[in-house]
């Protein structure tokens, strides 16, 4: 199954400037290992987060993997959301 996570970061950019380094080579072992598929932040004009697309066997499993996150147990997330995604069309619906 593929689960949509997009993050919503609080506003203090210290400290997400200060842990981002551990929060991105914590996804790289994700991404290294299949399981996460895609992850970034958003654009300049929208509000601080990010979208991350995962391969997982459930929703309990990716919350796992976001309770670890550095990004969360720092304290950075103020809110996320985690779903069921489920690709239809698209130049990589096939690749997922």
């Amino acid at each position: 199954m593929i689960v949509a996570v997009t993050y919503r970061y609080t506003e203090d950019t210290a400290l997400r400037d200060e842990v981002r380094a551990e929060h991105r080579a914590y996804l790289r072992e994700l991404a290294d290992a299949g399981s996460l598929l895609l992850s970034g932040p958003f654009g300049a004009g929208a509000p601080a987060g990010a979208l991350l697309l995962f391969r997982a066997d459930d929703e309990a499993q990716v919350q796992g993997w976001l309770d670890a996150d550095p990004f969360s147990v720092r304290g950075v997330v103020a809110a996320s959301t985690v779903a069921e995604w489920e690709p239809v069309l698209g130049s990589l619906t096939g690749a997922l």
